[in-house]
C-alpha cells in the first residue's frame, strides 16, 4: 500500500509537469514504515529540473522522464540544481562510443571559383576531422552501520539525510569538472571549459576569450554558452543511463577500517555513479570573460561586465542553441546592484519569468548561479 501511494505521488507529479521536491514526496516517505528506497529498483535515476531550453537536446530532467530499461518510471528528486544551475541548464546526449563519444568537425571549406563560358574549373572538398571526446566516471560508495542508522528510530529519514549530502557532493565535483575538468592532466576526468578556453592571444578559439582587465590571482569569469547539439552539449556513455544513479544494497557484511583489520560488520550500503563528459562541437558558440578582478568589483572603478556581455553575445555567430550565462553569487550580486542603480538609464538587465522562476537576464538571456566558479581564478594571458 506505501509503495503503491508513493508511486501514484511521483506519477501524479510527472504527469501534471510538476518538479518533484522534498515537499512533494514528504506524505509518502513519511508514512509509517515507509521507505523511499523500498520501490523495487536497482537504481534511481536522479534528474536535475530546470529552465526549459528549446532545442533538440535532452536535459538531465527529460532523461529521468523517460522509462528505464527495465519499463519503469524513474524517479525524480530535486537536488542537483540547489547551486550551480548549469547542471539544470547542460543539454545531454547519448554518446556513440562506450567511453564517451566521437565528433566530426569541419576544418576547412571547398573552395568555390568564378568561370568563364567553355573554362572550367577544378574540383574541390570541405576537409574535416573526427575527434574523441571523453566521459569521466564519477562513483561514491556509503557504508552506514546498521546500528548506527536505526538509533534514531527512523532509518528511512536517516538514510535520506545521509544521501542528500552524497548528493550534493557528486553535484558539486561535477559542476566544478565541468569548469575546471583536465581530461589531460587527470585522464580520470573529461575536460572542462577553462582549459579548453585559456589563452586571451595566440589559440584558435582565442576571439571567444575576453579580457576583462584583472591581475593577480583573485579573479573569476563569466561564461556564454548556447546549448545545442551542433554547439555544446554533455554526453553519457553509450548504453549507460544520464544523470546521477543510485543503487542500494541493502543490509550487508562488510570489512571495517578502523579497529582490528578484519573485523566485520553489518551495514547499510550504497553506491552512487554518475558518468558524464562535455563536447563542445563547435568552439565559435562559447564565449568566457576571464579577468574579472573579484576585489575590484566593490571598487570605485569596477569591471565594465555590461559592455564585455555585449561583446560575448555578439561573437556567437548567430540564434543557433540555447544561450545561457553563467556566473557565481559575487558577480551575480554586482550584477544586481547594476539593475538597481540603472533603473533610470536602462543597462541592459532585467528580471523575466522563465519555468516559473523569477530569472536575471541579459537582453532575454538568462543569467544563472554556479557556484563552482571560482573568485581566485589566476590571469589568463
Amino acid at each position: 500500500m506505501i509503495r503503491t501511494v508513493f508511486l501514484f505521488v511521483v506519477l501524479a507529479a510527472l504527469l501534471a509537469g510538476d518538479t518533484l521536491s522534498a515537499a512533494t514526496l514528504a506524505p509518502a516517505l513519511h508514512a509509517p514504515s515507509a521507505s523511499w528506497f523500498d520501490l523495487g529498483v536497482a537504481a534511481i535515476t536522479l534528474g536535475a529540473l530546470g529552465a526549459v531550453l528549446g532545442s533538440g537536446a535532452l536535459t538531465l530532467a527529460d532523461w529521468a522522464k523517460r522509462l528505464d530499461p527495465d519499463g519503469k518510471v524513474p524517479t525524480i528528486v530535486e537536488l542537483l540544481a540547489q547551486t550551480n544551475e548549469l547542471l539544470a541548464d547542460m543539454l545531454f546526449r547519448e554518446g556513440n562510443l562506450p567511453t564517451g563519444h566521437r565528433v566530426t568537425i569541419r576544418t576547412g571549406q571547398p573552395t568555390v571559383y568564378w568561370r568563364m563560358m567553355n573554362q572550367g574549373v577544378p574540383p574541390s572538398k570541405a576537409s574535416t576531422a573526427q575527434v574523441d571526446e571523453q566521459a569521466g566516471m564519477l562513483e561514491a560508495w556509503s557504508e552506514v552501520d546498521s546500528a548506527l542508522a536505526r538509533l534514531n528510530g527512523n532509518v528511512s529519514a536517516f538514510r535520506l539525510s545521509e544521501s542528500k549530502a552524497f548528493i550534493e557532493a557528486m553535484n558539486q565535483e561535477m559542476a566544478s569538472t565541468v569548469i575546471y575538468g583536465n581530461g589531460g592532466l587527470a585522464p580520470e576526468e573529461f575536460t572542462g571549459l577553462a582549459p579548453r578556453y585559456s589563452a586571451i592571444s595566440g589559440a584558435s578559439n582565442a576571439d571567444n576569450v575576453i579580457d576583462g582587465g584583472g591581475t593577480g590571482s583573485d579573479n573569476t569569469s563569466i561564461y556564454m554558452i548556447a546549448w545545442g547539439e551542433e554547439t555544446a552539449h554533455g554526453i553519457f556513455p553509450k548504453g549507460s543511463k544520464a544523470g546521477l544513479s543510485h543503487e542500494d544494497f541493502g543490509e550487508v557484511t562488510v570489512e571495517v577500517t578502523a579497529g582490528v583489520a578484519g573485523n566485520r560488520m553489518r551495514a547499510l550500503q550504497e553506491r552512487y555513479v554518475w558518468n558524464a563528459g562535455l563536447v563542445v562541437k563547435d568552439w565559435r558558440y562559447v564565449v568566457r570573460v576571464c579577468n574579472i578582478d573579484v576585489s575590484d568589483l566593490a571598487g570605485a572603478t569596477p569591471p565594465d561586465l555590461i559592455t564585455f556581455l555585449e561583446q560575448a553575445d555578439e561573437i556567437i555567430p548567430n540564434e543557433l542553441g540555447s544561450r545561457v550565462i553563467y556566473a557565481n553569487r559575487r558577480v551575480r550580486r554586482y550584477l544586481r546592484k547594476i539593475v538597481r542603480t540603472a533603473v533610470g538609464a536602462g543597462g541592459g538587465l532585467t528580471y523575466e519569468n522563465f519555468a516559473g522562476q523569477r530569472v536575471l537576464t541579459f537582453g532575454g538571456i538568462p543569467i544563472r548561479k554556479v557556484d563552482a566558479i571560482l573568485n581566485t581564478e589566476a590571469r589568463v594571458v
